[in-house]
């Protein structure tokens, strides 16, 4: 099948913070050496972020490496946290553990919490201003190889195909994008990644990766319960005989993004992550912050939960995985996005 076809230096695979930041320094280091660079992102959403729901809290080492100028440059890094609290909690009651005698990586000093679709959204910006084309509304669907079995690029999926598989009136077939490297950052589990993961062979030396599912929420609350730059994390009720637990981060706007992670190796079929979620939402503590409040959005991710030594081999003939197509989750600091934008 005859298929139109583009030529790049670079294309990324995923409009994340890990493809943008990859993006970005691309074209900072080009043009730190005077040179031409041609930088495609391929992002499956209408535009990057659109898919990011996450309320984050985020360690701003990469920001502070990718523009240390990013306060004057506007970013919305959302605001600074002022407030550590480590919940343990039973069905009517909780525990909360002294911040002093939590371990240093799990200190949010010097973090902050923010949106992590509004950061991408300005970094999606700041790619286009460098020069990188991002092309919103297209998934990558194939992997395009060399004879010599190099990766050549990527395809984006035909249009206009019926569920039988039959080519309709709007038939169009996809675009091929050519590359010298291809950087996969499709997120958790990409299905791109893991025909890459099999055929170089990448994950020959590294532990098998592991998953949560995150099912998340963003209120609207009582501007009375809200303090700008709070940060709640629990354990305990409602989860029994499998890990997990919830957050709940005192964003900008008088808004909260509140979460529940199940790690997806539990032993009852019957236990249900959404509804956990749900359960937890009534605690006594929790349904406090949330009365007289509006859900204004929610979402669910799967999570990279494995930890170093379930990260594959990063590169192979023509390009390389970074960001969760990597597994670059700290689950123990419960942060991942700085270490896919490094």
């Amino acid at each position: 099948m005859e298929r139109d076809a583009m030529e790049f230096d670079v294309v990324i695979v995923g409009g994340g913070p890990s493809g943008l930041a990859a993006a970005i320094r691309l074209m900072q280091a080009a043009k730190a050496k005077e040179q031409e660079l041609m930088v495609c992102v391929l992002e499956k959403g209408s535009e990057a972020g659109a898919h990011i729901l996450s309320g984050a809290v985020v360690d701003p080492i990469a920001m502070n490496e990718l523009f240390p100028d990013w306060a004057e440059r506007g970013a919305p890094m959302g605001v600074e946290v002022t407030e550590n609290h480590h919940w343990v909690l039973s069905e009517a009651g909780k525990k909360e553990l002294p911040h002093f005698m939590m371990p240093p990586l799990m200190s949010n000093d010097g973090m902050y919490t923010l949106s992590l679709g509004n950061l991408t959204r300005w970094l999606a910006s700041e790619a286009e201003a460098l020069g990188v084309e991002i092309y919103p509304g297209f998934a990558a669907a194939e992997v395009l190889y060399h004879d010599d079995g190099r990766v050549k690029g990527v395809a984006t999926g035909d249009m206009g195909v019926a569920r039988d598989g039959s080519h309709k009136g709007s038939y169009t077939p996809g675009m091929e994008l050519h590359a010298k490297y291809t950087l996969f950052a499709e997120g958790c589990r990409g299905s791109l990644t893991k025909e890459l993961e099999a055929k170089f062979a990448l994950r020959e030396h590294s532990e098998a990766q592991t998953y949560g599912i995150g099912i998340k929420e963003l209120w609207d609350i009582d501007p009375a319960k809200h303090k700008a730059g709070r940060v709640i994390h629990t354990q305990g009720w409602p989860l029994e005989g499998t890990a997990g637990g919830g957050f709940i981060y005192h964003q900008e706007g008088n808004q909260v993004a509140i979460g529940f992670v199940v790690t997806l190796d539990y032993d009852n079929p019957h236990l249900s992550p959404y509804d956990e979620m749900q359960r937890f939402k009534t605690h006594p503590a929790v349904r406090e912050i949330l009365e007289g409040g509006r859900r204004v959005a929610y979402g669910a991710r799967a999570i990279n939960e494995g930890g170093y030594q379930s990260v594959p081999k990063l590169v192979f003939p023509g390009g390389a995985l970074i960001g969760c197509s990597a597994g670059f989750v700290n689950v123990p600091r419960i942060k991942g996005s700085h270490n896919a934008m490094k």
